[in-house]
């Protein structure tokens, strides 16, 4: 039949008495008009409009994550959607059956649960029989819940209630259901299951036990392996007692933090040790942890490119791998596991593990380095959640010069603070603690005492103020620069402070600047000038302080805590208190000697004398109370 509506391009008849769309630029269809055809095209865009949502839903949903089990996509190969390889390690899961043979609808309890005594965990699952003799066949029978709670049935290959999945990311250590024989079952039945432990850690499509019906030839023994496996582990043993410090320098070489401790009797201690036995390394490390303590071997001081190992806690339990560092990043588990005879403990939030490793390993291993070489050592430490690891929350304790890890056993000094670092601290702590203080105090209180004196051509207190002043700018400028240079760029989680530094930086550079446009004592813009020099120093002073107090806390810079804010904080108040008592005595609040208006008037000079030595005397005690502040705070920067 033709249609009469040739530029009609979807119609509701075979005729075309009704038409939807119409082609661009072309003549309307004589037929279609009309009322009714009005709400046909209404009704058919609301079609339009609602497959177009149902198809958008379906997409949403195929992106959205199987934590509630409804995998039924997985059910011929049985893995799950997580990007990432199945683990080549034996699965520390199996499963048990009540009996081993059966009939047309006869039952059989299967039971999932961990296999490794005092082990793991699972959160996710899927079960299905196979036919033996066609494991790639899809699945046969069906399934009974025993707990609707931790598990729910799927329909797979056609057939309702055909395998067994989790209902959440729950943690489970034991799942039950009854399998019923269909009505024409295969001779033999092997149950086959894929286990998530978590999202990048699960075994794929493991071979289970094998059920014969009754009557027929028993299959080949099953196999309790994965089908991809490469390798086998010992599960991990756990540690009776804790590390010793006993044997650092004589048979092991020791990093610690703080300096000489010794984990047996100081919980708090960071410690790592390893010495040579054969062609391997015994490893230990210990550290107080939320979530992870960890360790790695570096071929310079900078995080990237590094082979690194962990000890992760996961509940009870704590899980040794080792990973890599291709950059700032996250670490990349190994596929392949190079560790052996692992142990761990956990006692008081203290994490303790230990493993060895081959001094050389196969091509299977790329990321792993020749322990035969020399190093530089790492050691991290931070929370984890669910066996993942967060970002450290301190700078990692990095050893001062690299170690050949077979070579002698010594006791190596590490610290948490690179130089760069450290010398960006003590500068501005000189800078805006100390010179900008000092050269503060001669510009306002020893002005009148040196007014004509001569020092180079200008009076003394001007001099003392501009070398201070210009020393400070140096050290900020060389003080800025330090942290650019170390972390090559911007940092982005040193939260405020940076911003309050270049703050300071910019008006640092700003005063010397001003100071060269200032106009003469006589001019009628001095004043304006010396408003606006001092507004600005003291705007630069304020927001120095403040960043300096940010800055101890660093995670780069952490200095420790509560009291050495309290130690800068009494710095802070010492030079304030020093100002007051100079700005008191300046008025006349505090001048020494002056007993009666008369004999001031009589004795002006002995008077100004007398005030000369006061203040010499207050700068004294000022002064050495600055420094001992100062003296303080940078050698606990030195000893990070």
């Amino acid at each position: 039949m033709s249609n009469p509506c040739g530029s009609c391009l979807f119609c509701t008849s075979a005729t075309c008495s009704e038409c939807v769309q119409w082609l661009p630029n072309q003549p309307a269809c004589s037929v279609s008009s009309g009322v009714g055809s009005r709400r046909t095209d209404v009704r058919m865009a609301v079609k339009g409009l609602i497959s177009l949502w149902l198809l958008l839903a379906l997409q949403f949903k195929s992106g959205e994550c199987y934590s509630n089990g409804k995998v039924t996509q997985a059910c011929g190969d049985m893995i799950p959607e997580h990007g990432h390889h199945a683990s080549p390690e034996t699965s520390p899961y199996n499963i048990t059956l009540d009996k081993y043979e059966y009939s047309a609808g006869s039952q059989i309890r299967v039971t999932l649960f961990v296999v490794v005594p005092g082990g793991s965990y699972f959160k996710g699952f899927l079960i299905e029989a196979r036919a033996q003799e066609n494991p790639d066949g899809g699945a046969v029978g069906s399934f009974d819940l025993v707990n609707s709670s931790i598990s729910q049935l799927l329909t797979c290959a056609h057939t309702k209630g055909s395998a067994v999945s989790h209902t959440s990311d729950s943690k489970k250590t034991e799942v039950q259901a009854i399998w019923t024989a269909p009505d024409k079952p295969p001779s033999n039945i092997q149950f086959m299951y894929t286990v998530v432990r978590k999202y990048k850690l699960y075994w794929v499509q493991v071979a289970g036990p094998v059920a014969t019906l009754r009557g027929a030839t028993p299959g080949p023994p099953h196999s309790s392996t994965t089908t991809t496996t490469h390798s086998t582990t010992t599960p991990p043993g756990v540690l009776q007692n804790p590390f010793s410090a006993e044997d650092c320098g004589s048979r092991k070489t020791c990093l610690r933090d703080p300096v000489n401790c010794d984990p047996k009797t100081e919980p708090q201690c960071f410690f790592l040790s390893f010495r040579t036995e054969e062609q391997s390394v015994l490893f230990e490390l210990s550290g107080p942890a939320e979530g992870y303590v960890s360790f790695a071997l570096s071929l310079d001081k900078w995080m990237g490119n590094d082979d690194v190992y962990l000890c992760v806690r996961d509940g009870d339990q704590v899980e040794i791998n080792a990973a890599y560092v291709a950059g700032r990043t996250h670490p990349e588990l190994a596929t392949e596991n190079a560790l052996r005879d692992t142990a761990w403990r956990v006692s008081d939030g203290v994490i303790q593990c230990s493993f060895r490793r081959d001094l050389h390993l196969d091509r299977l291993n790329q990321n792993r380095f020749n322990l035969d070489r020399s190093y530089f050592l790492f050691m991290a430490n931070g929370k984890a959640e669910n066996g993942e690891i967060h970002r450290h929350s301190r700078q990692p304790l990095i050893s001062t010069h690299q170690k050949v890890l077979t070579g002698p056993p010594e006791n190596l000094s590490g610290s948490r603070s690179p130089l760069l670092i450290k010398f960006h601290g003590a500068f501005m702590l000189v800078a805006w603690m100390t010179t900008v203080s000092t050269g503060v105090i001669f510009a306002r209180y020893f002005k009148r005492d040196w007014s004509e004196t001569p020092l180079f051509g200008q009076r003394v207190w001007f001099q003392m103020h501009r070398v201070l002043m210009v020393l400070t700018v140096v050290l900020t400028c060389v003080g800025f620069a330090l942290p650019f240079v170390y972390r090559g760029g911007w940092s982005k989680r040193a939260g405020s402070h940076p911003y309050l530094g270049c703050t300071v930086m910019a008006l640092a550079i700003i005063q010397p600047i001003m100071a060269l446009f200032r106009p003469s004592p006589d001019s009628s813009q001095r004043p304006i000038f010396n408003w606006i020099h001092w507004s600005a120093g003291t705007i630069a002073q304020i927001i120095a302080v403040a960043a300096i107090f940010l800055g101890i806390h660093q995670q780069a810079l952490l200095l420790p805590a509560p009291w050495s804010t309290g130690l800068l904080a009494g710095f802070v108040v010492w030079g304030v208190l020093a100002e007051l008592v100079f700005e008191l005595h300046m008025r006349g609040c505090l001048a020494p000697g002056s007993q009666a208006e008369d004999k001031e008037l009589i004795l002006p000079t002995s008077s100004e004398s007398n005030e000369f030595q006061f203040r010499r005397i207050l700068f004294g005690v000022f002064l050495c109370g600055n420094l001992a502040f100062l003296f303080t705070l940078i050698s606990l920067i030195i000893n990070l």
